[in-house]
């Protein structure tokens, strides 16, 4: 086997990874499920994580996992919290070093383990859409069979990259991104622990929430920064004998070589960013609208708050003019969503360019606010009669739909015949601009409302 014995070794709380050359990631991923961050909503009582993970289960669960999410979430990290709480025996592959001899390999070792020493296999595969089909056939006995409890890792939807029988033997669990209260306690928990910075810094409030902020949700990303952070902040030319480190914003700069936005998710930046961006669109400035979008990533902006932003300006600036807006803006949407970052910065960008460069016009969205104000107002009156529902019992009785003209019984497919009710006649809420598609629309709706007597 290419990556030898030694990654079939059982992990235990006994050999914790404390070597001053391991990453400060790696060496704070948590012991027990009780440590990890974030991912409530898999960690309730009794759900499939925490019966697999508790060695004193009355029914001992034998449960494959899919755990689908971006990068940074705790993938990993929850595997092997599995593994130490439960006290079986944990092996790793990776698609990238890993071939189906490999698998097949770990499929026989697992199966001996079970069948001479009693003891049980989770096998976790990380990357597990960088796997062929033959790789992924080649995990089937095991997981059908028990041999191994699979747990497999990925960032991209499963439903598109992991074969359907594996699919349907392994429950697909989905996590979600960390929220910046999470990286804020992982970062205090790193600062402070034995197994991390042992107290041997602080960070001030401005380092931290900058830490936060550049994670983006990624606990990785985080603790990587903060380390790297802490060695500047350490260097002895800074320091006077026996002082403790601050790392301050200036050193987490430093440290990930990027310029440190101030920019506040909650405060009154991310207001005006915003709104820059969204008046930078309806005023066809594309380079200004690009800018703002660019501060807004670089500062870990929500990418799904951007995008619905997006999809609103489509619908309120952008309406008639151009049909196709709103679609492409749904669909950066949705780019996002199933992406993720850095790559969903792409979408986002061309869905700006876009909305800055199309025709405009907020005729449809003046048309229903004006409709809304008379309704508000009181002005709704009676439907016409023969507009109403005749299909019930006794409908016809009480006149309803007499008199109603079909449209397409008309070559033109209109035919004039009194819509709005009487209280409302010849009001006109949709006035369209001539710009665009919607000069298009303008010129047919001059006719239609001739034909329908309202002109």
């Amino acid at each position: 086997m290419s990556h030898g014995a030694d990654s079939l070794e059982r992990m235990t709380p006994a050999a914790p990874l404390m070597s001053g050359q391991t990453p400060l990631a790696v060496r704070m991923r948590p012991i027990s499920l009780d440590e990890v961050a974030g991912q409530q909503h898999l960690l309730r009582p009794g759900s499939p994580i925490v019966t697999l993970a508790d060695p004193s289960a009355k029914t001992a669960s034998s449960v494959s996992m899919i755990l689908w999410g971006p990068p940074g979430t705790g993938k990993t990290t929850l595997a092997q919290a599995i593994a130490r709480s439960s006290g079986r025996r944990f092996v790793e592959l990776s698609a990238i070093t890993a071939g189906v001899k490999d698998v097949r390999e770990v499929m026989q070792e697992a199966l001996n383990q079970r069948d001479l020493y009693g003891q049980s296999t989770i096998l976790f595969l990380d990357e597990i859409h960088r796997f062929t089909k033959a790789q992924q056939d080649a995990l089937l006995p095991g997981v059908e069979n028990g041999w191994v409890i699979l747990i497999a890792a990925t960032t991209e939807n499963p439903s598109f990259s992991v074969i359907s029988p594996l699919l349907s033997r392994s429950l697909l669990l989905t996590l979600q991104p960390l929220t910046d209260d999470d990286i804020g306690v992982l970062i205090d928990r790193a600062v402070a622990d034995p197994r991390g910075l042992n107290g041997g810094v602080s960070v001030d409030d401005t380092a931290r929430a900058a830490l936060v902020r550049l994670a983006s949700g990624d606990a990785r990303r985080a603790l990587t920064g903060l380390e790297a952070a802490a060695a500047v902040a350490a260097s002895p030319d800074r320091l006077a004998e026996d002082e403790t480190p601050v790392v301050t914003d200036d050193d987490v700069a430093q440290a990930v070589d990027r310029a440190l936005l101030r920019y506040d998710r909650q405060g009154d930046e991310h207001y005006d960013v915003i709104s820059a961006f969204i008046k930078s669109i309806r005023g066809s400035d594309v380079d200004a609208a690009v800018h703002y979008l660019a501060r807004m990533i670089e500062a870990g902006e929500d990418p799904r708050f951007i995008a619905r932003r997006l999809v609103i300006s489509a619908a309120e600036d952008i309406g008639i003019a151009d049909p196709q807006a709103l679609v492409i803006a749904t669909a950066a949407a949705d780019a996002v969503a199933f992406i993720g970052m850095p790559e969903g910065r792409i979408p986002l960008a061309e869905a700006t360019v876009y909305l800055a460069t199309t025709a405009k016009s907020n005729a449809a969205y003046l048309a229903i606010d004006a409709a809304i104000a008379d309704v508000r107002a009181g002005g709704f009156g009676r439907v016409p009669l023969h507009l109403r529902d005749a299909h019930y019992p006794g409908a016809k009785r009480l006149g309803h739909g007499k008199g109603y003209r079909y449209p397409h019984d008309n070559d033109a497919g209109i035919v004039p015949q009194q819509y709005l009710p009487d209280e409302l006649r010849g009001r006109r809420y949709y006035q369209p601009k001539a710009l665009g598609a919607e000069r298009e629309v303008q010129a047919r709706l001059e006719r239609i409302r001739r034909i329908l007597g309202e002109e």
